[in-house]
């Protein structure tokens, strides 16, 4: 079990009722020795009420009353049209916020939380994709340099944002402006699982994939990809494609040079407790390439699901910023990812290449 005697426990508060509210709640009940919600705040009684008998954690029906138990910060897990009032009366009230994403809803919404933050506002986004145990193991090759100089990528992984947002950093992209073009197709496909759990019939459904093209001042490209029915489906899986001066990456396979005369085949491998035979308990313990740990779980032996080491992670760097840390993920960045998929958006309906252009929050 990896533990620190000097951990810090930290505490947070919940604004939001929905299927991400309960994402924070999962990741503290499993971890109850790093986390603790001090409450949740819920507009609805009936959600207030199936929230308290489900988590055992105390409701409120307002923002204000969170100011008594003082948590460390407060998460904002609402819809996104409510966000950036919610965010507003948040860090009203003092609080450091994690927002949920998106961001903002538009680019004057992003700018109004932009103007927040540099007026003083502690305000960080909840962006996790990155923070995904093999996706951390995937950048951390590519940061040791394995591939060489990276020039692409194709990411198909998460939607909108959040794949801009892998995108970028596989790339090693921050603010630089791109020419976009994209394109949006219909298929058709059986139906898979949904959050309620797998089908219940047979049953065929049009399914949207959009594909956009992403070229970068600087000469890096980058393909983004993504199926509406991905997610959970069991015919259509994530895939990442990156290409370096030295080597490829194709999802957990590498091809990469010893030396320049000696081509190796390596693979990332996953090392997880709770197979055949072993009494360990059902965990992942790390990624690892080539005997090197790319990723080590620092949560084992919490029985979480990789999205949900991720979340765990969001709330560990979140309450290390509240104490002067690093950013976990700045509004300029989120706001960057949500300008892009807009962008890119807007490339569908002209049917025509776009260019953007340097926004407020790319410039100090």
């Amino acid at each position: 079990m990896t533990t620190n005697p000097d951990a810090h426990h930290t505490t947070f508060a919940i604004v939001g009722g929905g299927f991400r509210a309960e994402a924070f709640l999962r990741v503290a009940a499993a971890l109850p020795e790093r986390f603790r919600v001090t409450a949740i705040v819920a507009r609805r009684p009936e959600a207030r009420e199936a929230l308290r008998e489900r988590w055992s954690v105390e409701t409120l029906d307002t923002v204000d009353e969170l100011r008594r138990d003082k948590p460390e910060f407060v998460v904002a897990a609402v819809s996104a049209g409510a966000s950036t009032e919610v965010v507003q009366e948040l860090t009203g009230e003092g609080h450091a916020v994690l927002t949920e994403t998106p961001v903002a809803p538009d680019v004057p919404s992003c700018l109004a939380l932009l103007h927040a933050v540099r007026e003083g506002a502690r305000i960080q986004v909840a962006e996790q994709y990155h923070l995904e145990p093999l996706i951390s193991a995937q950048l951390e090759l590519v940061r040791r340099g394995i591939l060489g100089e990276v020039s692409e990528a194709s990411v198909s992984i998460a939607h909108d944002y959040h794949g801009m947002s892998v995108l970028r950093r596989f790339l090693g992209v921050e603010f630089q402006n791109a020419r976009i073009t994209a394109r949006r197709f219909t298929e058709r496909l059986q139906d898979g699982p949904s959050r309620q759990g797998d089908p219940d019939e047979d049953r065929v459904v049009d399914g949207i994939r959009t594909t956009a093209w992403l070229e970068f001042d600087g000469g890096r490209h980058g393909t983004y990809e993504f199926h509406d029915q991905q997610y959970r489906s069991w015919i259509r899986t994530p895939s990442l494609l990156v290409r370096g001066s030295r080597g490829e990456l194709r999802d957990e396979t590498v091809r990469h040079l010893a030396d320049a005369f000696t081509p190796v085949n390596s693979r990332i491998e996953r090392i997880a407790a709770g197979g055949a035979g072993n009494h360990e308990g059902d965990f992942l313990r790390s990624y690892s390439f080539e005997g090197d740990i790319l990723y080590d779980n620092p949560f084992r032996p919490a029985r979480l699901a990789d999205d949900e080491l991720s979340i765990a992670a969001l709330l560990e760097r979140m309450s290390a910023y509240t104490r002067g840390g690093p950013d976990v993920y700045s509004v300029a960045e989120a706001c960057q990812d949500q300008y892009l998929q807009l962008e890119m958006r807007r490339a569908i309906e002209r049917a025509s290449t776009v260019t953007t252009a340097t926004q407020p929050w790319a410039r100090p």
